[in-house]
């Protein structure tokens, strides 16, 4: 039996040898032979695999389920999930699979599946545990070749951004995750030398988690950042897709204003009136800033699944989120990357001759929470978010893109359902800390006289 619930909406995910088995990764790798036949797809398989401790036999039960269909495989290796994406590109396969727990402790281990140079996910993943269920696959002998692409892959991303001046002054925070196979040689071919810490490749992330949505886990990065009076200080996620900031005061940078750099940057450069998309969870700076850079701000759902494909419907040239997945349209490929992305800021950085402080200084800073996460049962929190829809909306202006985003006077709050959790998420951000606790008081209060517990819970 396979675990039906390590099928999530954005990837395949459990603990391994508890749920996520070897016997699944085989029976995942043989049910996306009939994935790629149902979409008319036939060709090679890219796979790759974060540091974690269980990737390799995870990596060598996926490869037999899918070559025991007959499909060919292209092994690239222990790489961070971004040149997975980046191999999409530039090697001939049809599609690809990543084998990586990204941000959560080291037990954990999953899959980012992809057909084409799309990712598969919500319907898709659930058509594969469906696949899989029935037991009924084709058979064949397909082959294994190798393939190294981190070379290949940094002299990419060093031919975009260019050289840049050997004076700057950053620290880079690998967190041991994959991110430290690629960011030494990376950032040696961009012309600098970083400060670099925990870059020695350890899927047991011996030092602190690399989550650089906590603020525990940016505390080397800030002391460092301090100590050695850099201008900018980088996290990388534990399969480099999501990427943290700190500035030269060593003030963190949250992925809403990090995005607006990015995006007055690529408006300024290409032209206004284009979208920039952004989920949910942003701050009311971001939309406020794209607009007055003269670009289009489109708030969408979170889930980078989600996002990244309303950004290619849209064409939009940069979209992001709250949790640091950023997407680079112009002048890269259309997927989140926290190695380029990093790149990038620099590069910004170094053409504007300003620090990301700099960068920052006219945008209005609101007091804020951070993502609070309450129990909520499966079949129940889409019944909470519906009525607090109904009921909000009826006394204030509402965005119901992804749950219920309510417009206060001075600022707004947020219930969304998780997509992969029994729970809800909330967020609220105002004008002052006076407004915010009226704000959260008001919601909070409301949820209550539902019956739901708003003490923050746990869960990855």
């Amino acid at each position: 039996m396979i675990s039906p619930g390590i099928f999530r909406q954005y990837d395949i995910r459990g603990i391994y040898g508890k749920d996520l088995t070897i016997e699944a990764a085989e029976a995942i790798g043989r049910g996306y032979a009939i994935i790629l036949a149902e979409r008319g797809l036939s060709g090679a398989v890219a796979v790759g695999r974060d540091n974690r401790p269980s990737g390799d036999a995870l990596r060598d039960a996926l490869v037999r389920g899918l070559t025991s269909t007959g499909l060919d495989v292209i092994d690239i290796g222990v790489v961070p999930t971004p040149l997975l994406y980046w191999a999409l590109h530039n090697l001939p396969v049809v599609a690809g699979i990543q084998i990586t727990g990204s941000h959560n402790p080291p037990e954990y281990n999953g899959f980012k599946c992809c057909v084409g140079t799309g990712s598969l996910h919500g319907e898709g993943i659930l058509h594969l545990r469906d696949i899989i269920a029935k037991g009924v696959f084709p058979k064949g002998a397909g082959k294994v070749t190798h393939e190294a692409v981190v070379d290949r892959y940094v002299a990419d991303v060093a031919a975009r951004i260019g050289p840049l001046p050997k004076d700057m002054k950053v620290v880079i925070d690998c967190g041991n995750g994959a991110g430290a196979i690629v960011a030494p040689a990376l950032f040696k071919a961009l012309g600098i030398a970083p400060t670099m810490l925990f870059a020695e490749s350890d899927g047991t992330f011996p030092n602190h988690h690399p989550d650089p949505t906590v603020v525990e886990n940016l505390q080397d990065l800030i002391r460092s950042v301090r100590a050695t009076g850099s201008e900018v200080g980088i996290g990388f996620d534990g399969d480099a897709d999501r990427i943290g900031i700190v500035d030269g005061d060593g003030t963190i940078i949250w992925g809403d204003y990090l995005l607006l750099i990015y995006a007055r940057d690529v408006l300024a450069r290409t032209g206004a009136g284009q979208a920039i998309i952004f989920d949910v969870k942003c701050s009311q700076a971001l939309p406020d800033g794209i607009e007055k850079a003269g670009g289009k701000a489109i708030m969408w759902k979170t889930g980078h699944s989600l996002i990244k494909d309303k950004m290619k419907a849209m064409h939009a040239p940069i979209a992001g989120e709250m949790s640091g997945h950023m997407f680079f349209g112009e002048g890269f490929y259309g997927h989140d990357d926290a190695l380029y992305g990093a790149a990038r800021l620099l590069r910004i950085c170094a053409d504007s001759k300003r620090t990301v402080k700099d960068l920052l200084a006219d945008v209005p800073r609101f007091v804020s929470t951070p993502e609070l996460r309450i129990d909520c049962a499966d079949d129940r929190k889409e019944v909470v978010v519906r009525d607090a829809l109904k009921h909000f909306a009826a006394r204030y202006k509402v965005s119901d893109v992804d749950g219920v985003r309510i417009l206060f006077d001075g600022g707004w709050g947020l219930i969304r359902s998780s997509n992969t959790q029994p729970i809800l998420v909330m967020r609220f951000e105002a004008d002052s800390e006076a407004r915010l606790a009226a704000i959260r008081g008001e919601v909070e209060g409301w949820l209550t006289a539902q019956g739901v517990n708003v003490t923050p819970g746990t869960g990855h």
